[in-house]
């Protein structure tokens, strides 16, 4: 039986010009996570991540804690929704910045709210394929995983593909799937054990590596 690691990407730059870039938190969160890794004495079959800087970036920390690369694919259908996207279809007045409190609360109730609509196929988002067709994305990385591997595999990812991941193997419903997503954290881990035929859910959200004292204060949502 397999084993199938699925991990957020670290501390992104919320609230900046540029959120598809990792914080030095968000660097140092991932290299603590590959020497996690390293300590349980993992060896990884393979790795995919999308195409996203901070996935990718992400899982360069990775392999940097680890202190060994893993053969790694690239893989767009684990790219992130777009947020922005997903709230302008939406035709809504602006919420207020997101450096505010007020604002960033107003943002995540017009994610949810967008994520949703695109879910139910009520908005097309500009830029994104259909609902189906992420879901088709994400679905298609955890078939290559069952067709192709046997040991312990690595997925580097986002969220939103996260979350669909879960719920496509739990058969949640959406609303679950939107309350999964929202609930991942930075650098997060979740696992899959799997056969040829089917995955099976371990394991969500943990912080194995994050759990000493001192790295209190590096627990991110964003």
């Amino acid at each position: 039986m397999g084993q199938l690691y699925l991990v957020r990407h670290g501390q992104a730059s919320f609230g900046s010009d540029d959120y598809d870039r990792l914080s030095d938190l968000g660097r140092r969160q991932c290299v603590r996570l590959g020497e996690f890794f390293r300590e349980s004495g993992l060896v990884f079959e393979a790795a995919l991540t999308g195409t996203l800087k901070r996935q990718i970036d992400s899982l360069g920390c990775i392999a940097q804690g680890m202190q060994m690369a893993p053969e790694a694919l690239s893989w767009p259908g684990l790219n992130e929704y777009d947020g922005d996207a997903l709230v302008a279809a939406l035709n809504r007045p602006p919420p207020p910045p997101l450096t505010s409190a007020e604002g960033a609360r107003q943002h995540f109730r017009l994610l949810r709210e967008g994520l949703l609509a695109w879910m139910e196929g009520r908005t097309r988002p500009q830029g994104m394929p259909s609902h189906a067709e992420f879901v088709a994305g994400v679905r298609d990385a955890l078939d290559h995983v069952r067709a192709h591997y046997e040991g312990a595999v690595l997925i580097v990812s986002s969220g939103g593909p996260i979350a669909t991941a879960v719920a496509q193997v739990l058969g949640a419903s959406n609303e679950t799937a939107i309350e999964l997503n929202m609930r991942i954290r930075n650098s997060a881990l979740t696992e899959f054990v799997f056969t040829p035929k089917r995955h099976s859910l371990l394991s969500f959200n943990a912080l194995p590596h994050l759990q000493a004292s001192a790295h209190a204060d590096w627990v991110t949502y964003s």
